[in-house]
């Protein structure tokens, strides 16, 4: 009998308890907000404005610029795209009676990048492409060339839609045959500042 009093009086004790318990407010637990993440996916197109110099069998150097566009997809932090951009360019340089220029220039670029929310960091590399011209004594010739351009670059995403970035480009145009003047290539070093709008 005392063993039955005792699992009786053990069973009321924890049903009262119990009871109690669900009287208790209810204390919220904390919850962290999700992690702000920006998103670089999808098409874009902008304008940049820099400065070119560099080589061909003269010193070149001018100021250059352009349009863009391009698509992003994006994997957690990793940003991959394709961006395409046609640039006008004064770079020239003389030596001796030649004047050599690169009026225009285009590239077809992948980029690779790692984005910390809205600052992206990137490696790109690609196609290039651009005229070349040679004037001497009153003539002139010219010719289109073809090569590479890759770089490095920093793109900070300002608003949900507007980004703008900082980026070097070394674009290598191969050798063309310059009846004026022989075998003739540009090399040329790009720094600019571009803005783009994310659609």
């Amino acid at each position: 009998m005392r063993t039955i009093a005792a699992a009786t009086a053990v069973v009321i004790i924890a049903a009262v308890g119990t009871a109690n318990a669900a009287d208790l407010p209810r204390v919220p637990y904390a919850v962290a907000p999700p992690y702000p993440t920006y998103n670089w996916i999808g098409p874009y197109i902008g304008f940049n404005l820099g400065y070119q110099w560099g080589s061909t069998n003269a010193d070149l150097a001018g100021v250059m610029g352009g349009v863009e566009g391009g698509y992003n997809w994006q994997i957690g932090q990793f940003v991959l795209g394709a961006e395409a951009d046609l640039q006008a360019s004064d770079a020239d340089g003389t030596v001796a009676t030649w004047k050599f220029s690169n009026p225009w220039f285009g590239m077809l670029r992948g980029r690779v990048g790692y984005a910390t929310d809205n600052v992206l960091l990137y490696a790109t590399f690609g196609l290039a492409y651009g005229r070349g011209t040679v004037t001497t004594n009153g003539m002139g010739e010219s010719h289109t060339h073809v090569g590479t351009a890759a770089g490095l670059g920093m793109e900070v995403g300002l608003t949900p839609n507007w980004s703008a970035k900082a980026e070097y480009l070394f674009v290598d145009l191969s050798n063309q045959r310059y009846v004026l003047f022989g075998n003739t290539g540009f090399e040329s070093n790009i720094l600019r500042l571009g803005v783009n709008y994310r659609f």
